[in-house]
């Protein structure tokens, strides 16, 4: 028999227009649904789950068959939820929440630890340097507990998927996200000591036009808050990378003048230019889906991203 596809589900009835038969639904269909909502990939859910991705198709649609509507619908970045798809997944957590309590109980663990995978989503470089700690440190706590962190400097979807918590540069509009900033942190121009003796120290913002400049491709960048435009208008970067690493990297190497935060610019020789006249400042928000935000694995994390931070607030605003 060939497999049901989300995608061949009739259009969705509007909710409450039907009633929904308990008997017929599989408390185990949601889990595959709560996997889905977390990595926003069949094939993905299916690794986490240790199934194939074909059966994860057949188990959600098996389960929107049931409910009569449709709970995950393709996005430009992979499979989101519906708006009835996030109330049920909502939902469905106290489910696993319980079958993690039994196994803990069985175990003879107390208090019981935290369980499950919880997808973190952060910029390459704060969610290196300041996110991985605070995640390895709740791991060390709950060692049941997978932790995933995907690091992209991107801007989140309208209708956000693929993670349980962001950290993103900016503040993200979406009604599907609860949010908190987090942090500010601070960016200056940076230049290596050979740079600086092979070309000179630029000494204004105009004579800083003669230099070679490093930072993001404008024409891949999905973050408003980093358009060169808005800092050093007229400027376009001479070397440009995806990845403020290879930024970083470029610019120890004498490539030019980087457009670096200061976080990581500090961790090596590099010396600041024109401190006075650039300073640039941006914000770090967290953001978490709604249907997550009760989770207790995700609080976790989203307590110890705020210390870790607040116990390192010299390095992202240093003066």
């Amino acid at each position: 028999m060939r497999s049901h596809s989300p995608d061949e589900n009739p259009a969705p009835r509007p909710v409450g227009s039907r009633s929904v038969d308990p008997r017929k639904l599989r408390a185990d269909d949601l889990r595959y649904l709560l996997a889905v909502s977390r990595t926003g990939r069949l094939v993905t859910a299916a690794d986490a789950l240790g199934v194939d991705h074909t059966t994860v198709s057949r188990r959600i649609a098996a389960l929107e068959k049931s409910l009569g509507l449709r709970l995950i619908e393709r996005g430009a970045e992979g499979w989101t939820l519906t708006d009835i798809g996030r109330a049920v997944s909502e939902n469905a957590r106290v489910i696993e929440e319980a079958i993690d309590r039994v196994v803990d109980t069985v175990a003879g663990q107390d208090p019981p630890s935290l369980h499950g995978t919880v997808r973190v989503s952060a910029p390459d470089g704060f969610g290196t340097v300041f996110a991985t700690p605070a995640l390895v440190r709740v791991r060390r706590r709950h060692p049941r507990l997978q932790v995933e962190l995907i690091t992209a400097t991107r801007q989140l979807a309208l209708r956000p998927s693929g993670f349980d918590l962001a950290l993103v540069i900016g503040v993200p509009a979406s009604s599907h996200l609860v949010t908190e900033h987090l942090t500010d942190y601070a960016l200056g121009l940076y230049a290596s000591d050979d740079y600086l003796t092979r070309y000179g120290r630029p000494e204004t913002v105009a004579e800083l036009r003669e230099h070679p400049l490093i930072f993001y491709i404008e024409s891949m960048l999905r973050v408003g808050d980093l358009d060169i435009e808005r800092h050093l208008p007229g400027m376009t970067p001479s070397f440009s990378s995806t990845n403020v690493f290879a930024q970083l990297e470029a610019t120890e190497q004498g490539a030019g003048i980087g457009v670096l935060p200061a976080f990581l610019a500090q961790r090596t020789r590099l010396r600041r230019l024109l401190t006075d006249e650039i300073d640039i400042r941006l914000p770090i928000t967290l953001a978490v889906r709604r249907e997550a935000v009760t989770h207790p694995a995700v609080r976790a994390l989203w307590t110890a991203l705020r210390h870790e931070v607040a116990e390192r607030a010299d390095e992202l605003l240093p003066e």
